[in-house]
């Protein structure tokens, strides 16, 4: 067999591949183990005095006692435009919240519903907005001046250390920056840009070691928030500039650091600004805020990445009209689903059902309207 034929029969081979695993996918029954209690955790974005907000979750998905833990450093009064303000390592052991207004980021130790602030750092930048973590690295997005991204190593007493030559740019000035996120796997950093429809992708090394920005298109316009099915499969909200009822969500499969492939392009909810997305655990199903709708729309996602509206008008469930909803969360077990209504102050919960359905648990109110990032466990 030559070389020539030798590469058109694996990628035969991959194309069946894919093909079986979405039959497969689709064939999966939805199912998560008996929920425990948990927390929830919200940040105020205060400009006088920034703090992360914790709510008690109970088994049934309900939230109550809320307790003030302060950041030591300053929000900016408003909203950030961004996912991921907030972040849990993977073992729940710490916290990571940014100070847009002061430019740093705070860590907190982590035990139950209680933090400790074990340490403040500047955030390589100004105005950070977004924050993600993978093993003993964090990344940090600034969106102040010309932006950039900025990594530091954890350590075990909470503070981070700048990584040397850590420092990345976008794709230039004025990008409009959204989120920053580790891929599953660590290897991968992506970060969305409102303003150029742009899509970035650094290939990080073990150490931390991090490579320039490979620049891709996003499929819709206006790239927001994201997130990862446990498959891997990036799924990207457009807000499509809150053109009324353009809402969309996009996925793709990341082959490596450069390659990138459109499985489901701009599949459209029918509502308005798409922002914020949050992926079950099972990865069968994806959730976005429709901030100009004031709603939630789900979608079915299959093994290999395609995306389908749970209902066809989008509206899975509402927040209220005029209430803004911006960050998402799944609870751990992704049996409850979280939303930041920042115009009205209040988290809404959700129980997520087996179909993918969402069924209204009330709300919590209280919260300045500043509220910004949702992180849950």
């Amino acid at each position: 067999m030559t070389a020539e034929s030798t590469t058109w029969f694996q990628r035969a081979i991959s194309t069946v591949a894919v093909a079986i695993l979405c039959l497969i996918g689709d064939g999966v029954a939805f199912a998560d183990a008996q929920s425990r209690g948990g927390a929830v955790f919200t940040l105020t974005n205060e400009a006088a005095s920034n703090a992360v907000v914790v709510f008690n979750r109970s088994a049934s998905g309900t939230l109550s006692r809320p307790r003030h833990f302060q950041t030591g450093g300053r929000g900016t009064g408003s909203g950030l435009g961004s996912q991921g303000a907030i972040a849990l390592s993977r073992n729940g052991r710490w916290l990571f919240a940014v100070n847009a207004g002061s430019d740093d980021v705070s860590v907190f130790s982590v035990q139950g519903t209680e933090l400790r602030l074990a340490h403040r750092s500047p955030s390589g930048g100004t105005m950070p907005i977004s924050v993600t973590t993978s093993r003993d690295l964090v990344f940090v997005l600034n969106a102040g001046e010309t932006g950039n991204i900025a990594g530091f190593t954890l350590t075990r007493s909470g503070a981070l250390r700048p990584i040397p030559d850590g420092i990345r740019s976008l794709s230039g000035p004025a990008t409009g920056p959204a989120q920053i996120s580790f891929s599953p796997n660590g290897d991968l950093l992506v970060v969305t840009e409102k303003n150029t429809g742009l899509v970035d992708l650094y290939s990080v090394e073990e150490d931390g070691a991090v490579s320039e920005a490979i620049q891709v298109s996003s499929n819709g316009e206006t790239p927001f928030g994201f997130s990862f099915t446990r498959h891997g499969t990036l799924i990207v909200s457009e807000a499509f500039g809150g053109q009324e009822g353009e809402s969309a969500l996009s996925s793709y499969r990341l082959q490596n650091e450069t390659d990138i492939e459109v499985v489901s392009g701009s599949v459209h909810d029918h509502q308005s600004a798409a922002c914020w997305v949050a992926v079950t655990r099972n990865g069968r199903y994806a959730y976005t805020t429709n901030t100009g709708s004031g709603t939630i729309s789900g979608y079915r996602v299959s093994r290999c990445g395609a995306l389908t509206l749970l209902n066809p008008d989008g509206l899975t469930a509402s927040t209220g009209d005029g209430s803004s909803p911006i960050d998402l969360a799944l609870s751990n077990d992704s049996a409850f689903l979280y939303a930041v209504a920042s115009a009205a102050g209040t988290i809404a919960a959700f129980a997520v059902n087996d179909d993918g359905s969402l069924t209204p648990l009330g709300e919590v109110g209280g919260l300045p309207l500043s509220v910004v990032g949702l992180d849950a466990r």
